[in-house]
């Protein structure tokens, strides 16, 4: 028997690297899955590939978030796992950080965790083994220049994957958060055009400095950090950051 047959997943940011990789490793288990994002077009590519239902939302809506759960639980039963995958990063030096630019980043980055924990939250308390993992980040742990943003919203989902691990890992729930490094996704391909159209560096030479920001010296592939999260939700792990550089 597959490990995860007679579970629900929803992955949100599941149409695109990281989280179309989750979805992937999560249905090769025998999951049943649900693939949450604001692109329905690159929800659905992925969702061909297997038996899963698309429900687009935007995270840092409420009102989104509540509906497209409520679509889910009602195509694929009640929901016994989430992975917050969902995020944008950016950056530019502190002080030209306007309040519009925080509160975007805030948003997606820990807002969307905040509406799609509470939106799974009863179903998840009331599975046999609930679980919860986020996507936070390398930067969710350390500090970063130019970054201050994401640097902070990351380490608020670090804090509310803590928070959430010690209110409820008496019972069935699980959380816990991967931190990956540098991924190779189109997240960083932006990320390398910013910094080469900014300082005039080639994106070849972009690419490589942000390796080198890895303590692995390399990206990291989408694929291992899927294999991180299949590792959390199958074991008893509780209110644990692993790390992925």
């Amino acid at each position: 028997m597959r490990r995860l047959e007679n579970h629900h997943a929803i992955v949100t940011g599941g149409g695109t690297g990281i989280g179309a990789a989750i979805a992937r490793a999560l249905g090769a288990e025998g999951a049943k899955l649900t693939l949450v994002g604001r692109r329905r077009d690159k929800l659905e590519e992925v969702a061909g590939e297997f038996d899963a239902f698309v429900a687009p939302a935007d995270v840092t809506v409420r009102k989104e978030v509540d509906a497209a759960f409520a679509l889910a639980r009602e195509a694929q039963g009640p929901v016994t796992i989430l992975v917050n995958n969902a995020g944008a990063a950016a950056g530019m030096p502190f002080a030209k950080v306007t309040e519009a630019f925080w509160r975007d980043i805030m948003a997606v980055n820990l807002d969307g965790m905040f509406h799609c924990c509470q939106a799974a939250l009863p179903d998840l308390l009331a599975a046999p083994a609930g679980r919860i993992v986020t996507i936070a980040s390398m930067a969710g742990l350390h500090g970063f220049a130019y970054a201050s943003p994401y640097i902070a919203a990351k380490h608020g989902a670090v804090g509310l994957t803590r928070a959430l691990a010690a209110e409820y890992g008496r019972g069935n729930l699980r959380v816990n958060a991967v931190c990956p490094g540098f991924v190779d996704t189109d997240m960083t391909v932006q990320s390398v055009s910013n910094i080469a159209a900014k300082t005039g560096r080639s994106e070849e030479t972009a690419r490589e400095e942000l390796a080198r920001l890895n303590p692995s010296g390399r990206l990291i592939v989408p694929e291992e950090v899927a294999a991180a999260v299949l590792d959390l939700v199958v074991s008893e792990r509780n209110g644990e950051t692993v790390e992925i550089a």
